[in-house]
C-alpha cells in the first residue's frame, strides 16, 4: 500500500531524539521502490526535504560516524589491549636473552585490575624472581670461590712449610693435622654440591619404617664433642615415634639442622630438640638462643644460593639448609622457620606418620 508523507508530528513528542537513535530508526524503516516511490517511512522523515536526499545524507553521515568510531575504537583497543600485549612480548624476548631488569608498566590510571593487569603483575614478579636468582648465583660463585680458596691456601702453605728441614716433629704433626682438616672441609663442600644437585633431580626415595627418636639421639650424640667445645647446654624432649621414610636422607637433614644450631649459638648458649605427635604428624623442633635472623633472611634462608652471613665470620656455603628443605620435601614433609634477631631461631619440621 502506497503512503504519502505526513507533515504533521505527534504532539506528545517534546524531546529531540539522540542522533544515534534517530540513525537507527531511519535506517531501519525507510523502504523505496524501484521507481523511487516511498513505500514505508518513519514519522521522523516528515521534516526532511525528500526520501532520496535524506537517505544519501544519512548514508554519508553514517559512513563518517562509523569511520570516526572505528578509529576511536581501534585506538582504545590498541592502548588498552594490543599495546600491553606487545610490550609483554618484547619484555619476554628480553628475558629470554638474559635481561632480567625489564618490567612492563601498567596502563591503568586507577587501582583496579583486570585480567591483563594481573598478567602484567605476575610477569613483573617473575622477572624480579629471575633477577634475584641471577644475583644469588653470582653471590654463590663468590662464596664458593672463597670457601674453596681458603682451604686450598691452607693446604698449599702448610705443605710448603713441611719441606723445611728445621721443623720439629711436633710442628710437622700439627701442620699435617691442619692440612687434613682443610682437606676435609674442601671435600665436604664438594660433596654437598654434588649431593644437592642429585637431590634436585631425585623424586623417588627408599621408604622403610624406623625409630625417629632413636635417629635423633644418634645424631645428637655424634655432635656431642662440638657441643662441649662451645659449652652449649643441650636439652632433648623426644617422644617415641616410628616413621616410614628414607632413613639415610633424614639423617642428612637432622645433622645439618643441629650443626646449624651449634654454629649460630654463642658459647654457653642453649640448644633444644623436641619430638612429639600432633594429630597424624610427627613434629620435630630444633631451637637455639643464638643470633637469630631478620625477616629477609628468614624468608630466603632455604634458597639454594643464599648465605645470610656474607662476612664469612661463620663457616658455611649456603647449601646446608637447601639440602634440608629438599630432603624434607622428598619425604613428604614441611619445614618452617621462626626467628627473631638476638633471640634465636626455631626450625619446625612436620612429617606424616
Amino acid at each position: 500500500m502506497r503512503k504519502q508523507l505526513n507533515k504533521s508530528q505527534d504532539k506528545r513528542i517534546n524531546a529531540k531524539r539522540p542522533f544515534w537513535k534517530e540513525f537507527l530508526i531511519i535506517w531501519g524503516v525507510v523502504l523505496i521502490s524501484c521507481t523511487g516511490s516511498v513505500l514505508i517511512f518513519n514519522q521522523q522523515m516528515a521534516d526532511k526535504d525528500g526520501p532520496i536526499e535524506m537517505v544519501i545524507a544519512n548514508s554519508l553521515y553514517v559512513f563518517f560516524v562509523g569511520l570516526v568510531v572505528s578509529i576511536v575504537t581501534r585506538y582504545i583497543m590498541y592502548s588498552g589491549f594490543s599495546k600491553p600485549i606487545l610490550e609483554l612480548a618484547q619484555a619476554a624476548k628480553k628475558i629470554a636473552q638474559g635481561d632480567f631488569t625489564v618490567r612492563v608498566r601498567s596502563q591503568r590510571k586507577d587501582d583496579k585490575k583486570d585480567e591483563l593487569e594481573v598478567l602484567i603483575d605476575d610477569f613483573n614478579k617473575m622477572a624480579e624472581e629471575l633477577a634475584t636468582n641471577e644475583t644469588l648465583k653470582g653471590d654463590f660463585i663468590v662464596n664458593i670461590s672463597h670457601e674453596i680458596k681458603t682451604p686450598l691456601a691452607i693446604i698449599q702453605n702448610y705443605a710448603a712449610a713441611l719441606r723445611k728441614e728445621e721443623l720439629s716433629k711436633e710442628d710437622k704433626g700439627e701442620y699435617i693435622i691442619t692440612i687434613m682438616e682443610a682437606s676435609h672441609k674442601l671435600s665436604e663442600l664438594v660433596s654437598n654440591i654434588l649431593r644437592l644437585n642429585k637431590l634436585e633431580n631425585q623424586e623417588i626415595i627408599q621408604v622403610s619404617p624406623y625409630s625417629l627418636d632413636e635417629q635423633l639421639r644418634f645424631c645428637i650424640l655424634a655432635l656431642e664433642d662440638r657441643f662441649d667445645e662451645k659449652h652449649i647446654e643441650f636439652e632433648a624432649d623426644l617422644e617415641e615415634i616410628t616413621i616410614a621414610t628414607d632413613e639415610s636422607l633424614m639423617e642428612i637433614a637432622w645433622n645439618n639442622l643441629l650443626t646449624n644450631a651449634i654454629k649460630f649459638t654463642e658459647p654457653g648458649g642453649k640448644v633444644k630438640v623436641g619430638l612429639k605427635r600432633d594429630g597424624g604428624n610427627a613434629v620435630v623442633s630444633v631451637s637455639d638462643n643464638g643470633c637469630g635472623m631478620n625477616e629477609e633472611t628468614s624468608r630466603r634462608i632455604f634458597d639454594r644460593f643464599y648465605q645470610g652471613d656474607t662476612s664469612h665470620s661463620t663457616e658455611g656455603n649456603g647449601l646446608g639448609l637447601s639440602l634440608v628443605k629438599r630432603v624434607i620435601e622428598l619425604a613428604g614433609g614441611t619445614i618452617q622457620v621462626d626467628s627473631e634477631p638476638e633471640k634465636g631461631t626455631t626450625f619446625n619440621i612436620s612429617m606424616k606418620l
